[in-house]
């Protein structure tokens, strides 16, 4: 769709989206302390509460600004981000802390401020006008509207001069030439409501492992056969891309899929994108080699990243992978964990107006700490006397594995380890000193669902009771204080209450949670929990017409438009999540129109998930499921747990377990319990071969040996 943008009003202005790297540093604007209080002291989101004391005039999106923009006919300023955005940090310092463009602002708009994470429903809707216009995105995003809320007109991050020139012209633009205004909005609002419209596929299903291939063939060609993850910068984990790299592989035995994996998590793992001395994974590279990070660290990323190395530790049992799954989760404890059980969102990228100063070190500072064996540590982290970084200082990340290293230095191993490990405790015991990145402390139920996963994925990779004990908690935490007696779920949680209605996201990636704790347990009650859950979300989320789901509830106030959420990114997509729940549901009850539902969604979707590389790769998990042979394997009787362990050190993407102690109320275990006996049961398509009582043989029927 072509848009006739205000060419004749608008010059182009430079933008810079957040994450991009800069020599602009924030300026030490400071302030009395509260001379400005506006309405959004009363918000419970840290975002917002950061611009409570803002000169602007902002407004948190609801009824009391859209109506005073409708009876004011004014134009609306929609600012999004969030906590851990280094340049929605630069913006607020250089603009909405300046008074004379606050001024500007005040007189000439309504502003609105709003945290993505929060809302990402409307985050969603303006990122696309935004795209619309200028064939790109990121944050912060500022568009601005006319007063019924349709955009006309945004970008990203302006400097000020460039932002102050931009709304003068925009308000002249609209007050001049309203019949102008009323076109480009109704045109980009046109745009929005088509942004990844699903169209229901009449034509028959049909999946096949050539569908597999293709997949990889448009997957390939994106990966960097050097460096790992995709080619250029910057570099985005991508953790479900991988996933399906994992299961293509199982299934078709590719070598070369399974390589790129491999390659991709090491390089992360010993790369600056990790924090080698406390744990855990910054939000991307700004570089091709993952050596420089964007140093903001996101729930969600970290989740599924522990769920990605706990297949691949399934695969290899690298040790590398081991160390990476439990240092990142004692980073999850020890710094995004509530006392009640739910997980933070996010740590800053910036501490003392810096990004990055809380990771980084100088040499003088290791050669003090660590004086007796300074070179040799210097050597294994890459710490250079005149900096490996900016402004002398140094991000610490490993250039080879720990054998490499410890047979060019002709080193013991068992002592070089340790070492490592007690040179890690005295830099994290020193690093606690400094002033510490900014909290994100809201908790965010998709969020918090995912990093559940993480840990359930973790206890069957490791067999650690502490992670699955985690997991429970968490799930606890959810039913509490997210969900109510009818499986409602709500978004957020923040000083003992939630506010926001839950969107699809939140059921999707609750259910599939709960699926994982029923795997990892038996405990039928988190079949059922997932079961109604997914019962509400077609109640209220479902389009019968194309068979998918809209991202926001039917009980939800109406937006301008009422979005689709497809693609995968770096989190997959809600409905891709939607169907595979759907699918495992169905195999679970033997439900069959839920996989008939999950198979009309994947088929609507079906040429996009074939040459959409990462971008639909939760999708190619599903079309792997159904275009390859998978398996029901039930486990019955008093070891059923101890079976269940044996399974789970093996990466068997295709085969999904069931059990119990006794056969309870699941269809897959009736009439499955012989007296005295554990049994496994190897099913396909409800029919079952004998049962065994080794799960070699059982491996084995599958393999048709």
């Amino acid at each position: 769709m072509k848009l006739r943008l205000l060419t004749t009003y608008i010059c182009l202005l430079s933008l810079i989206t957040c994450g991009q790297t800069s020599k602009e540093k924030k300026e030490n604007m400071s302030t009395p302390m509260h001379k400005y209080t506006n309405q959004l002291i009363n918000e419970t989101s840290p975002y917002l509460l950061q611009h409570a004391h803002n000169p602007v005039n902002w407004y948190p999106w609801g009824e009391e600004a859209l109506e005073k923009a409708k009876k004011e006919n004014k134009p609306i300023i929609i600012s999004i981000g969030y906590a851990a955005c280094h340049w929605c940090h630069v913006m607020e310092h250089e603009s909405f802390e300046n008074e004379d463009v606050a001024s500007l602002m005040n007189d000439d708009f309504i502003c609105i401020k709003i945290d993505r994470e929060e809302r990402p429903d409307i985050d969603q809707i303006y990122m696309n006008a935004v795209q619309l216009i200028s064939g790109r995105g990121g944050w912060p995003l500022n568009c601005i509207t006319l007063p019924d809320g349709r955009p006309i007109y945004g970008g990203t991050y302006f400097p000020p001069e460039n932002w102050m020139n931009l709304l003068t012209k925009v308000s002249t633009f609209i007050k001049e030439s309203p019949e102008k205004a009323e076109e480009q909005a109704s045109e980009l609002t046109y745009g929005i409501n088509n942004t990844e419209f699903i169209t229901l596929n009449k034509e028959k299903a049909d999946f096949s492992t050539l569908d597999l291939d293709r997949i990889f063939t448009h997957f390939e060609k994106q990966l960097d056969p050097i460096n790992g993850g995709n080619k250029g910068a910057p570099k985005f984990p991508m953790p479900v891309g991988y996933e399906f790299l994992l299961h293509y592989q199982h299934i078709m035995e590719e070598s070369s899929a399974l390589n790129a994996v491999m390659l991709t998590l090491n390089k992360m793992a010993n790369g600056g994108i990790y924090d080698q001395i406390g744990g855990g994974f910054s939000r991307y590279s700004t570089d091709t080699y993952w050596k420089a990070p964007h140093f903001e660290k996101m729930l969600y990323d970290n989740a599924q990243l522990v769920s990605l190395y706990s297949s691949a530790y399934k695969v290899n049992k690298d040790p590398l992978f081991k160390t990476i799954i439990k240092e990142t989760l004692e980073f999850i404890k020890r710094e995004l964990t509530s006392e009640e059980g739910g997980f933070y969102s996010s740590l800053d990228a910036d501490s003392e107006g810096q990004e990055g100063k809380f990771y980084v070190w100088n040499y003088d500072e290791i050669n003090e700490l660590i004086n007796n064996e300074t070179e040799l540590i210097c050597d294994y982290y890459n710490i250079e006397k005149s900096g490996n970084w900016e402004n002398g200082q140094n991000i610490l990340l490993k250039s080879e594995s720990n054998s490499s290293f410890i047979k060019k230095h002709q080193l013991n191993e068992t002592k070089w380890l340790e070492k490592i490990k007690n040179v890690k405790s005295v830099l994290l015991q020193e690093r606690e000193k400094r002033i510490r990145p900014a909290l994100d402390d809201k908790i965010l139920t998709s969020w918090n669902a995912l990093m559940l996963k993480g840990y359930v994925d973790a206890y069957r990779s490791l067999d650690e009771i502490e992670y699955l004990n985690i997991a429970l908690k968490n799930a606890d935490f959810i039913i509490k204080h997210l969900k109510t007696n009818n499986y409602k779920l709500y978004r957020n949680f923040k000083n003992g209450k939630a506010t926001i209605n839950g969107f699809a996201d939140d059921y999707a990636f609750t259910i599939q949670a709960f699926i994982s704790l029923y795997q990892a347990t038996f405990e039928e009650k988190w079949l059922n929990e997932a079961n109604n859950l997914m019962s509400y979300a077609l109640d209220h989320f479902y389009d019968k017409e194309n068979g998918m789901f809209y991202y926001t509830s039917d009980i939800d106030p109406s937006l301008i438009a009422r979005k689709m959420e497809v693609s995968d990114n770096v989190i997959p997509s809600s409905n891709s999540e939607m169907a595979k729940n759907l699918f495992l549901i169905g195999r679970y009850t033997y439900n069959n129109k839920y996989i008939e539902m999950a198979k009309k969604m994947l088929n609507n979707v079906k040429e996009n998930t074939i040459k959409g590389g990462s971008y639909y790769a939760n999708w190619g998990v599903l079309l792997a499921w159904f275009s390859d042979e998978t398996y029901d394997v039930s486990i019955v009787g008093e070891k059923c747990n101890e079976i269940r362990k044996e399974f789970d050190k093996h990466f068997l993407p295709n085969i999904f377990l069931s059990g119990g102690k006794n056969e309870g109320k699941s269809p897959l275990l009736k009439d499955k319990l012989i007296s005295n006996e554990t049994t496994i049961y190897v099913c396909q398509d409800k029919a079952c071969k004998l049962p065994v009582n080794d799960v070699n043989k059982a491996l084995n029927q599958i393999k048709g040996q």
